[in-house]
């Protein structure tokens, strides 16, 4: 019988690393590694998730949707995705600036790459004082205006640019220009992709000496030239209620706000839940067993569960497939 799933974080050395989840949250990992993302369930190419604990602890994420096809994942995900899991979750550790980057959408992702785009949701776990992010234009720009600003590295100048505050959401759709800053610790929910295009990356040297490949020619038919209104998502307070944050067409995502105990009926999704704990200590049963969550840990529950019993005091992101 499957049961709520853990997972090996899957770490990933970036030039823009920081130290955090080593030292905040207890990872372990090499000192001297610039460790800037975790990967916290996985089903894309190469870098799929392993479970760590119970009965099929050493089992690949796709492989036990092959195995257990809809009973895991649902059977309208199943028919729609087969054995690829169509949610990416993992963690950023930013000490320095990321690269001015965009996403393809699915159908740009599909006719070059044969894969999906990359949309995406943050959620801000940490962020230092005067840490800040880019996200969107600030007005309406043409592709000419972009290429002028590109050359002469003052794109910055026509971006939004935030200062984030510790609980924030933000909705970043594939096709929106953007930079995550120095600083801050992210939980980022998005699609099974990793196609980036950079178009400026700060004169920055790769540790070999060379500049980090640029992708501004592929960004130019990826890219929304107009104006990002509001990025910012709900970031609602009641307790012990799943209250909506972002539905779209790849993901949904709720927050729940945990104190004592609540129960979450999944009859009619049809679909796999994932939980990561933000804030706190969460203990999660249902039929196959039960599993606690401390910050910035992940579960993920079977769609064949019906029912979820949540005890303890805590801060939970909630994300399924929508219907």
């Amino acid at each position: 019988m499957l049961y709520p799933l853990k997972f090996e974080p899957i770490y990933k050395e970036r030039v823009w690393g920081g130290e955090k989840l080593r030292m905040r949250y207890d990872r372990i990992y090499p000192a001297d590694k610039r460790i800037g993302e975790s990967w916290e369930i996985s089903g894309l190419q190469d870098d799929v998730s392993v479970v760590s604990n119970g009965s099929l602890a050493g089992n690949e994420l796709n492989e036990l949707i092959e195995i257990y096809m809809g009973d895991l994942v649902g059977e309208r995900v199943y028919n729609r995705y087969g054995e690829e899991f169509p949610v990416l979750v993992k963690l950023l550790d930013t000490k320095e600036l990321l690269s001015i980057q965009v996403h393809p959408d699915n159908a740009l992702a599909a006719q070059r790459h044969g894969a999906y785009g990359k949309t995406e949701m943050w959620y801000v776990m940490e962020a230092d004082p005067g840490s800040y992010f880019y996200l969107g234009f600030n007005r309406d720009l043409s592709q000419q205006e972009f290429l002028q600003r590109v050359a002469e590295h003052t794109l910055t100048e026509v971006m939004n640019r935030f200062e984030p505050k510790v609980g924030e959401i933000f909705f970043v759709p594939a096709g929106t220009i953007h930079s995550i800053g120095p600083g801050l610790v992210i939980v980022e929910v998005q699609q099974t992709s990793d196609i980036t295009y950079r178009v400026y990356d700060w004169d920055r040297k790769e540790s070999s000496g060379q500049s980090r490949e640029l992708h501004t020619e592929l960004a130019l038919d990826a890219l929304d030239y107009s104006r990002y209104e509001d990025p910012t998502l709900p970031c609602p307070k009641e307790k012990n209620h799943a209250a909506p944050v972002k539905h779209c067409a790849d993901f949904v995502t709720n927050l729940i706000q945990l104190d004592g105990r609540m129960e979450r009926d999944y009859l009619n999704l049809d679909s796999f839940v994932i939980y990561v704990c933000l804030q706190g200590e969460v203990i999660v049963e249902c039929e196959g067993g039960a599993e606690s969550l401390m910050d910035t840990e992940t579960v993920l529950i079977p769609a064949e569960m019906e029912t979820v019993r949540l005890t303890g005091k805590g801060k939970i992101l909630e994300i399924y497939m929508p219907q």
